[in-house]
């Protein structure tokens, strides 16, 4: 069951919305607390959360004494993923598809443009991963994230480096490898991800910059059909004991092959 968003979010993406259509243009006072309070029926101090968000992304300014007004030249909004975002299968699903679109470039370019020291770097941060799952209480999916962040940031695109930056501390979904006890099922996960980062190591150990997109592609491709697998055999669960009943389902899967390839 997905997560509702807080009511006071709600509130302020409605609000942007009607500003960003032109139902609210700028320059125009927008409706008075009781009047937001009424329309939307929550209290005052979820309309005022509201407006300090709008207010914070620069949507909306204060005139003193007069009340809030659209923007005359409304900032952009920065980017962002909610903290209360990404906290179900779904959502999961389109973070990897977002992480495809700029990690499969950033691989092709960090495979034509790293230097020996950072292809010495990466190799090590691949083989601290491989380490890690020896010991249960050492797994961390931030190791792999290591490795994937060093990739971007060898790719000398600093926008490709910092974007993925900002996506770190809210990769790692709850349902994921903390519901799985079997030590086998770990085994399986694990062997393919090596497999896996050690295909795009080796292109871009060999500057091989299309090896090294393919790689990527195939390597968040199928990270992202495990997830998909894992949608459709058990649902979007709803309860801790669902998840974890579903990831046990979705890992002992992995024992069965899926082509590295396609």
């Amino acid at each position: 069951m997905t997560k509702r968003k807080p009511l006071s979010t709600l509130v302020a993406e409605s609000l942007a919305d009607k500003i960003q259509s032109g139902l609210l243009p700028p320059g125009t006072q927008l409706p008075t607390e009781a009047e937001l309070c009424k329309e939307y029926e929550v209290s005052r101090t979820v309309v005022r959360e509201a407006i300090a968000r709008l207010r914070s992304e620069g949507i909306v300014i204060p005139h003193q004494g007069r009340g809030m007004f659209v923007s005359e030249a409304p900032a952009a909004r920065n980017f962002s993923i909610p903290e209360e975002a990404l906290k179900t299968l779904p959502e999961t699903i389109a973070l990897l598809e977002l992480r495809l679109s700029v990690e499969v470039e950033a691989a092709g370019l960090c495979a034509e443009r790293r230097t020996e020291t950072e292809a010495v770097e990466l190799r090590a941060l691949m083989e601290q991963f491989d380490a890690q799952h020896g010991d249960p209480a050492a797994v961390q999916i931030h190791y792999d994230y290591d490795f994937h962040l060093a990739i971007a940031k060898a790719a000398g695109n600093e926008f490709m480096h910092a974007f993925l930056s900002y996506l770190r501390p809210i990769l790692v979904p709850r349902f994921q490898l903390e519901y799985v006890v079997a030590r086998e099922l770990k085994d399986a996960y694990y062997e393919r991800i090596h497999k896996e980062h050690s295909a795009i190591m080796d292109a871009i150990e060999k500057r091989n910059g299309r090896a090294a997109r393919q790689a990527m592609r195939r390597h968040l491709s199928n990270s992202l059909e495990r997830v998909r697998h894992l949608v459709l055999s058990s649902g979007v669960s709803s309860s801790d004991t669902e998840q974890k009943a579903a990831a046990e389902t979705f890992f002992g899967d992995l024992k069965r092959p899926i082509p590295l390839d396609g």
